[in-house]
């Protein structure tokens, strides 16, 4: 694929995850047609899609939808919900099903204080359903299955001790929320940890106007590090060729005060 064929792809998939966010069409396209700018820029100056929307296309977008709604990343869709809907429930749901069945056959075959099934049939469905959590992770990366699959891999040697299977099932269970909480935790402080991307690299540094800015005609341009944006600015309008600082992000246009 064309670094030109890139941009198209990448903006269209971008406006397609706005969409999804609640953002208007109107507005959905303007923001599509900024980003293209920025991309064929950025190719112009020798650089790379990567250092515009950074390693990561989705959070790029997501970062782009949380400004614009100003309402943060809560209650945004994932970005495999939006691009494929269909098999993302259905791997989702196969997990479901899975577990389900799983605590099923605990209760139906672990009576008393010995196993009522047979160990070695619980060696395989230990080991089917770390293979089917480790697979199903692979595509859905949002690690809802991982830690299915740590609680499955723990059991397995319990089976080959012949423990009792409700035991087993305790501990699938025990250790997958345990994994589950730590992962989300983990998750959580290294999202936070993210070093901000597409406009939000901007934040805090300097610039000069391009173009008058003006809050209230919705005009205004600055220059920041060799990237035109669209600018605005929460106080009086700000003539051409004032030396400018970032202080916010919305959207696709960078809020900015005179130095």
């Amino acid at each position: 694929m064309s670094d030109r064929a890139s941009i198209s792809t990448t903006a269209a998939d971008c406006e397609r995850y706005w969409r999804a966010a609640g953002i208007g069409r109107r507005t959905a396209a303007d923001m599509r047609q900024e980003l293209e700018v920025h991309l064929a820029q950025a190719l112009d100056d020798g650089r790379s899609i990567s250092d515009v929307t950074g390693d990561s296309v989705a959070e790029f977008a997501g970062e782009w939808a949380a400004a614009q709604l100003r309402n943060g990343a809560d209650g945004l869709p994932s970005w495999g919900e939006v691009m494929q809907p269909g098999r993302l429930r259905l791997i989702e749901w196969t997990g479901i099903v899975a577990i389900v069945a799983i605590i099923v056959a605990g209760i139906a075959f672990g009576r008393g204080g010995e196993s009522t099934m047979d160990n070695e049939i619980w060696r395989w469905i230990w080991i089917g359903a770390a293979a089917i959590f480790a697979v199903g992770e692979m595509f859905t990366a949002g690690f809802f299955m991982l830690p299915f699959a740590f609680g499955a891999v723990a059991a397995i040697p319990l089976a080959w001790m012949g423990v009792n299977d409700v035991v087993q099932l305790v501990v699938f269970l025990g250790v997958s929320i345990v994994s589950l909480l730590v992962i989300q935790r983990m998750v959580k402080k290294d999202d936070e940890n993210q070093p901000a991307v597409g406009a939000n690299r901007f934040r805090e540094s300097t610039g000069v106007v391009i173009e008058d800015i003006d809050r209230v005609a919705g005009v205004g341009r600055v220059r920041v590090d060799a990237e035109n944006w669209r600018a605005t600015t929460d106080g009086d309008p700000i003539p051409t060729g004032t030396a400018v600082r970032v202080v916010a992000v919305r959207g696709t246009r960078l809020v900015v005060e005179p130095e």
